[in-house]
């Protein structure tokens, strides 16, 4: 049977050493065999096969308690279905609302780019213009949901 190293079993899944004993030590990942003399953490092909799952989390930015809800959730199949469901559609809702967030920090970049190639050009009142369309824009900005 082929075992992994904390090092190997980070460098194929992409997440950070760190990060997997982190994991491990809030429930998100189940603990680890440890190897009988040295006492390291020895990882399996099906552990290898979670943590890549993990770093797929990871990479959406879930919430750590909803990835260790998911991970609890797995090993109950078609039990768990409504909740896996649920789990998701919540996540779904929320990289909506930061899409649109991002959209807006883009617009905000965008409108005070193009106020100061206003100015660059000595177009003063192109740039004022611009500028009173930032303030609207920036006002959204600030007050919108992150």
């Amino acid at each position: 049977m082929q075992t992994y190293t904390i090092k190997e079993a980070s460098e194929q899944c992409g997440l950070p050493e760190s990060t997997l004993r982190y994991y491990e030590s809030i429930g998100i990942i189940d603990p680890v065999a440890r190897d009988t003399s040295s006492k390291h953490r020895v990882f399996s092909q099906d552990d290898i096969n979670t943590l890549d799952a993990i770093a797929c989390l990871n990479a959406t930015s879930m919430p750590l308690d909803d990835m260790r809800t998911y991970m609890e959730n797995r090993t109950r199949g078609s039990n768990a279905a409504g909740q896996q469901i649920a789990l998701f559609n919540t996540h779904v809702e929320r990289l909506r609302v930061e899409a649109k967030f991002l959209k807006l920090r883009e617009s905000y970049v965008q409108i005070k780019l193009s106020y100061w190639q206003a100015i660059e050009a000595g177009n003063e009142p192109l740039a004022e213009t611009i500028s009173e369309k930032a303030k609207t824009l920036a006002r959204d900005l600030k007050f919108s949901p992150r």
